[in-house]
């Protein structure tokens, strides 16, 4: 006997279908959620390691510039402190400066010529006295540009004055002191061929 199946076979197969597209359906949502969710873990463990190491790091730059600070006020404080040892060796190097000037004033003066004043500023002097003629005053010139000690000497003016009912000459002239250098100061002592 031959059977015929009258049941809707097309409407099960259909249905059957159907309910394996909606389970599919769901398991991919399922398994799409899965993947969101752990990769979003993932990524979010990726961003806390990432801000820790960024705390870290900024921690770490805060201590380096705080030791950046530190280094800069020790090198202001060497240099302040070279800066004083340069002034120091400076000033003992020229202690017997005025000692050397006066004495060299006193050799290179010519007869008849009178020092009334004596300015220093740096190395420049400034002189002011009298003179019994201009000849004096540019013998005084000339015997300052031959000496060891001093150098371009200049003279600023020179005036008729009646000092004590007498009739002198007024001047005044700036000199340059030669400063030994720590150069000459190793090949020579300074002033050694100075004038006697």
């Amino acid at each position: 006997m031959i059977r015929i199946n009258l049941l809707p076979h097309r409407e099960e197969k259909r249905k059957l279908r159907r309910q394996q597209f909606y389970a599919f359906a769901v398991a991919s949502l399922v398994l799409g959620a899965v993947v969101v969710l752990f990769g979003f873990q993932i990524y979010s463990s990726y961003i806390t390691r990432q801000d820790e190491q960024n705390q870290f790091l900024q921690a770490e730059i805060a201590k380096l510039n705080k030791q950046i600070d530190e280094i800069k006020r020790l090198k202001e404080q060497t240099d302040a402190l070279l800066e004083r040892k340069r002034i120091i060796e400076s000033l003992q190097g020229n202690r017997n400066e005025a000692v050397s000037v006066f004495n060299e004033l006193a050799r290179q003066m010519p007869e008849g010529v009178y020092l009334k004043s004596c300015k220093q500023s740096g190395v420049k002097l400034t002189l002011g006295g009298y003179a019994q003629s201009q000849a004096r005053v540019s013998s005084l010139l000339r015997n300052l540009e031959g000496s060891n000690v001093f150098e371009k000497p200049e003279l600023g003016e020179i005036k008729v004055a009646n000092v004590d009912k007498r009739r002198l000459f007024e001047y005044n002239l700036s000199v340059t002191i030669k400063r030994v250098t720590e150069d000459k100061k190793a090949g020579g002592k300074p002033g050694a061929g100075q004038k006697s």
